[in-house]
Order: C-alpha cells, then sequence, then structure tokens
C-alpha cells in the first residue's frame, strides 16, 4: 500500500517520519498559490501523476483553494483522501461530499470507517493504542499498538516506562504537552487548548484501557 502526503508549508514531515516506518510513504511538497484566494490554481501533471498513484493521499496543504483542487481532481484516482489541515465547518462539509475523504478533528482520531484501504492504515495510525506490561505497580514496558501519525504516541510510550500505574493515564495526557500538537496551527480561530486537550485525553484513555487488560512479564 502506497502512502502519499503532500503540503504546501512546513506540516507533514513528522507524519512521512512516523508511516514511513510501517508503509511505502512519499512526501511532496507543492508551492503554495501567491494569493488567498485565486479564480485557477496550476497543477503541475507531474506533481498530479505521481499523486495519482497514492492508494491513500494525506494532505496537509494549508491553501484552501489549493486543498479543493487537489481533492477535485485526485478523489476519483485514489482510494481515500485524509485532510489533515482544513478550515471551517463549511469547508469540511464540502471535502467529505466527495465520499472518499475525511477531514478529522485531529490526526490522532481517526478509526476505522469499513474501507479495507483506509482501515488497513488506520490499523497502524490513527487513534492511540497501546498494551502495557507491569510489575506490581510499575510499568516495565508499553507497546504501541496504534500510533498518531505524528509520533507523539511513540514518544509518550517511552516516557511512561518506570512510571507507577495509578498515576500512568494522567501522566500520559500530561506528556503529550512535551511533545508540540501542531493541530491548533492548521484551523482557522481554532482553540489551542481544545485541541492539546483532545490529543491529551486520547493518550490518557489509551493508557486507561491498557492497565486493564495489563499483562506481566514472564
Amino acid at each position: 500500500m502506497k502512502i502519499i502526503i503532500v503540503t504546501d508549508g512546513s506540516y507533514g514531515e513528522r507524519a512521512y517520519a512516523t508511516i514511513k516506518e510501517e508503509f511505502d510513504c512519499e512526501y511532496l511538497v507543492m508551492d503554495a498559490p501567491p494569493s488567498t484566494f485565486m479564480d485557477e490554481i496550476d497543477l503541475p501533471p507531474e506533481t498530479m501523476a505521481q499523486l495519482e498513484k497514492a492508494d491513500i493521499l494525506i494532505t496537509y496543504v494549508l491553501h484552501p483553494d489549493l486543498t479543493l483542487d487537489l481533492v477535485d481532481a485526485l478523489h476519483d484516482k485514489v482510494e481515500w483522501i485524509i485532510i489533515g489541515a482544513w478550515r471551517g465547518e463549511g469547508f469540511k462539509k464540502q471535502l467529505e461530499s466527495y465520499g472518499n475523504v475525511t477531514c478529522p478533528e485531529n490526526m490522532c482520531d481517526l478509526t476505522e470507517n469499513g474501507n479495507p484501504i483506509f482501515d488497513k492504515f488506520v490499523a497502524k495510525f490513527g487513534k492511540p493504542v497501546v498494551r502495557v506490561n507491569c510489575q506490581k505497580d510499575k510499568i516495565v514496558d508499553v507497546e504501541v499498538l496504534r500510533c498518531s501519525p505524528c509520533g507523539s504516541t511513540n514518544f509518550v510510550a517511552e516516557e511512561m516506562v518506570g512510571e507507577r500505574t495509578d498515576t500512568v493515564p494522567i501522566k500520559a495526557g500530561l506528556r503529550i504537552q512535551h511533545y508540540p500538537c501542531r493541530a491548533p496551527k492548521m484551523r482557522l480561530f481554532a482553540d489551542d487548548e481544545c485541541k492539546k486537550e483532545m490529543a491529551a485525553n486520547f493518550h490518557k484513555e489509551a493508557f486507561e484501557e491498557a492497565l486493564k487488560k495489563k499483562t506481566k512479564p514472564d
């Protein structure tokens, strides 16, 4: 399965570094249009031909017109499109009307939707899922079963080794603050604290669930 990440700025490189560990993944940078509103945007044929090879296309394109033009040109060429950067509920509704496009609130909010290709990707990347091994009241190992695309789950998992089981969920939520979440910066008029709190809660809940199923090392 081929994943292609496309951006017109500085976002997406952490997702590329994480996702390429599991899937064939490419990272493409397009030139951002010079104006916020454009009547016509040039889509380079060479770039479009490359993007058409994706099974899943992930866009971190900030320019709304470029995002829309890419989706319009590629939605029937690729299996699924994930919009990592979008602005406004109306724009989200417009993009998702194509059917095989999703605009998650956070990239660490992705879960299965029934599409085999999409679900194969989301089995590895999306809403955090971890498994913990415990020795008495201490975490001795954390296995990341599903990582947030930006890699923050791996960071938190490493930080939780050696922590007490009764405090791990809260600490996991707090530690995510040390791996700066970029989601708010990709939302116009977004509430930064709301997005950060969402990411923190996802990781807190992941460890709460893991502790319910905790295992002991041999």
